[in-house]
């Protein structure tokens, strides 16, 4: 289904629920407008189709990082950016612009950051918002792995604390997902699927 009917969709569905009318989620105060997910899909799905190498690195990350709605995986991606950035002021972990460059220097060495953007699912532009929020966690995992090895005890408890700081930044957050999007699950960090209710009529229920 093309991006903008399901935008459409979505924000018919909005009134009356948590969200304003416009809205695909509510992050504390800050809104993610229903138009600025909308043309942030349209423009993936036409940066995506004209980069092999997305496509390529996409098919690598394997069938369970795939999603059923590419708005959902999108806006998926946008929370998590606040509640990185959530992480980061809570535990005193401030990314410079040179971390952040880093990191964009070791995805262009990789596949090329901006491909490795659009096989996440976002357009190019946020690709500076990626490589922030896989700085936040290199920074937490560095803090809690101190010297050790990769692929050490060590390394793997420090991996699980970071993924708990995560946990705890997003149980202490507001966050409300337009349920035409699903739900929110801290314990995930992430979208839940959505929840499709029938009416009295189709259930059989009066």
């Amino acid at each position: 289904m093309a991006a903008a009917a399901v935008a459409a969709a979505a924000l018919a569905g909005c009134g009356g629920g948590p969200v304003k009318v416009g809205t695909a989620a509510v992050v504390d105060d800050d809104r993610i407008e229903l138009s600025t997910l909308d043309r942030a899909v349209q423009d993936w799905q036409r940066e995506f189709r004209a980069d092999e190498r997305a496509n390529l690195i996409r098919q690598r990350l394997g069938s369970d990082q795939l999603w059923d709605s590419d708005l959902r995986e999108a806006l998926d991606w946008l929370v998590k950016f606040r509640v990185a950035g959530e992480v980061a002021e809570r535990n005193g972990l401030p990314v410079s612009e040179g971390q952040v460059d880093e990191v964009v220097a070791a995805l262009d060495r990789q596949a090329g950051a901006a491909s490795a953007t659009r096989a996440y699912g976002l357009p190019a532009r946020y690709t500076r918002d990626l490589a922030r929020f896989f700085a936040v966690q290199t920074l937490a995992a560095q803090r809690f792995a101190g010297n050790a090895q990769p692929g050490s005890p060590q390394s793997a408890a420090a991996q699980e604390q970071t993924k708990n700081l995560f946990v705890t930044a997003a149980r202490g957050m507001r966050i409300t997902i337009n349920p035409r999007f699903g739900g929110f699950d801290p314990a995930q960090v992430g979208l839940t699927p959505v929840a499709f209710t029938l009416s009295a009529t189709e259930s059989g229920i009066r």
